[in-house]
């Protein structure tokens, strides 16, 4: 969806990651925080890059 067009409450920044302990730390817009597994964060790494391209290939076709 572009961005001109997102509903209210769609984040337009990224987060960013860091490691601490063993974690990986998630600091998203708006407070967003989360901690993760080394393992949980390449899943959903990976989840993330493939919803992203499904993402911009919807907002292409219409």
């Amino acid at each position: 969806m572009p961005q001109d067009n997102a509903p209210s409450g769609v984040m337009h920044s990224s987060g960013v990651a860091s490691a601490e302990q063993g974690l990986v730390l998630l600091d998203g817009p708006d407070g967003v925080a989360i901690s993760l597994t080394p393992e949980a964060a390449e899943e959903t790494a990976k989840s993330l890059i493939v919803a992203a391209h499904a993402a911009r290939s919807q907002a292409q076709d219409g």
